[in-house]
């Protein structure tokens, strides 16, 4: 019998569990609704849409490239004050080629940091992975933990975050994907990297390499073992 605090039976919940739920828009509060357009559109982001009722409502949509959520600001779309969305991270896979994108775009954006450690005494911002900024790269070049830091006109805060291996369970193992060429390229050059150590020490030349690089990737994209 269905309990009504449920809401369904108890042999639905697996198919419940599966339903697909993807992000598909951020909303981002701003001041001046063409300032921000010229700023996205500047940063190399697809314009989407611009719709205005020409009264009372604007609304404007982009998308970074590679990315399956967008963005949207306008008039009267959101009642947050401007400049108070603040953490907005966008995943790259080479944090100094995002970085020199960005300021070849002609937009300030920070040097490359890492977190310095679980200190919460004079953070600089308590939203940052360690909360205090060390310059420079994680010296490990440890995933998810290189970053730089960029604002929209109205102090909106946005942070590039560099993960070239995910941790485990976080993609679908039944499906490998690469959002842009560029990123299928980065996997294909650390694969070659890889492969390289591999093939010393072995002793000799693999000729089996694609079926290397293929496992390489995909154990990459998923966070299992990687191959040796």
């Amino acid at each position: 019998m269905a309990n009504p605090a449920h809401g369904v039976q108890a042999n639905d919940a697996a198919s419940v569990a599966k339903v697909d739920m993807k992000l598909e828009i951020v909303v981002i509060p701003v001041s001046d609704v063409d300032r921000a357009k010229e700023f996205y559109a500047r940063l190399g982001w697809r314009l989407d849409a611009d719709y205005d009722n020409g009264k009372d409502y604007r609304v404007i949509q982009f998308t970074p490239p590679g990315s399956g959520c967008s963005v949207i600001f306008g008039k009267n779309v959101t009642g947050a004050a401007p400049g108070s969305a603040q953490g907005l991270y966008l995943i790259v896979d080479d944090i100094e080629a995002a970085r020199k994108n960005l300021l070849g775009h002609g937009v300030s954006v920070s040097e490359v940091f890492h977190g310095g450690g679980e200190v919460y005494a004079g953070s600089d911002e308590p939203y940052l992975f360690g909360r205090i900024r060390v310059n420079g790269a994680d010296p490990e070049h440890r995933s998810y933990r290189s970053f730089a830091s960029f604002r929209d006109p109205d102090g909106n805060g946005w942070l590039f975050q560099e993960i070239t291996t995910r941790l485990p369970g976080r993609i679908d193992a039944t499906a490998t994907t690469f959002a842009s060429a560029n990123n299928l390229a980065s996997a294909f050059r650390r694969a070659e990297a890889a492969h390289g150590e591999h093939e010393k020490r072995i002793g000799q030349r693999d000729a089996n390499w694609p079926d290397w690089y293929a496992a390489y990737m995909v154990a990459e994209q998923e966070g299992r073992e990687l191959p040796q």
